[in-house]
């Protein structure tokens, strides 16, 4: 396959999704906005906000190319000479605090000195952990991985629970998912093999998030759980702009400022040294968010 028909791809999915969520919101429509980067390439930015289910988000697709700067040499292990990034990627922030927040991408690199790999990831993190929630989402998970390699699911699990975690808070960012990067060509699997698991992923990622807005959308919700809400979404930032490798790649590589923190909630909160009730959700929530968990088993 050819940066190029990767590139196509990734903008075929970036429809077929945006047209799912709208569905799956009920209310609002994606608007886009398309950017170029002055040193090569560029994308499109679909925004999605209103009174639906999703109160912000956003679908982004992504061509660059250029050279590797120095800037780019010292926050990557890149040291080519120039490079060519495509991908799709998703944040969701439901109004509702029992839907959960959502996020995906798949991407893929190539560069002139003819190294390539794509990489990628799903991640749920509810406001609230509902253990058969998580089990659900999971599950859906591993059906995918195993398509491609049964060993996958149970690698790529633990490559997302070191990845969306939060040192400085020594908790995870939700319930994890899935998270691969330099994937390439290999004995078992082509790259054309890599790229469909990559596709597979995206078109199930709609059906994924339906289950879970389906499960929380007619709940009602106090004030205190909307505060809780902005309480975890103070947490996502966190994460998005200490630890996010993906942030920070977009940010030294010269991208798009508004679309690199598209991901980021309409409204967070950080307060002081916040209390939190014995026995409550908010507690059982946070003795949920560790490495390790077999959610296939919960």
């Amino acid at each position: 396959m050819t940066k190029e028909e990767i590139s196509k791809g990734f903008q075929e999915l970036q429809n077929a999704i945006c047209t799912r969520l709208e569905e799956v919101d009920g209310v609002s429509k994606f608007q886009e906005d398309n950017w170029s980067r002055p040193d090569g390439g560029g994308g499109k930015t679909r925004i999605i906000k209103g009174n639906g289910v999703i109160e912000k988000g956003g679908v982004n697709f992504s061509e660059v190319h250029g050279p590797v700067t120095d800037l780019m040499r010292q926050n990557t292990e890149i040291s080519a000479d120039s490079f060519f990034a495509t991908g799709v990627s998703i944040v969701l922030h439901p109004h509702n605090p029992h839907i959960p927040i959502i996020h995906m991408n798949v991407r893929y690199f190539e560069l002139s000195d003819g190294k390539y790999w794509f990489g990628g990831g799903i991640d749920l993190t509810p406001h609230y952990v509902i253990s058969n929630q998580a089990t659900q989402f999971h599950k859906g998970l591993k059906e995918i991985c195993d398509r491609y390699n049964t060993t996958f699911y149970l690698k790529f699990k633990k490559w997302a629970d070191d990845y969306f975690f939060i040192p400085h808070r020594n908790e995870t960012r939700g319930v994890g998912g899935i998270f691969f990067d330099h994937l390439s060509e290999n004995p078992e699997l082509t790259k054309f093999d890599i790229f469909n698991f990559c596709v597979d992923l995206g078109m199930a990622f709609p059906e994924l998030y339906k289950y879970q807005v389906e499960q929380g959308k007619d709940l009602s919700f106090s004030e205190d759980e909307i505060d809780w809400r902005n309480t975890r979404r103070g947490r996502y930032v966190e994460f998005n702009l200490v630890n996010d490798r993906g942030t920070k790649f977009g940010l030294v590589s010269g991208g798009r400022t508004e679309s690199i923190l598209m991901s980021l909630p309409a409204t967070a909160q950080w307060e002081y040294c916040k209390e939190i009730k014995p026995s409550s959700p908010e507690e059982s929530t946070l003795n949920l968010l560790k490495k390790g968990i077999n959610w296939i088993q919960c």
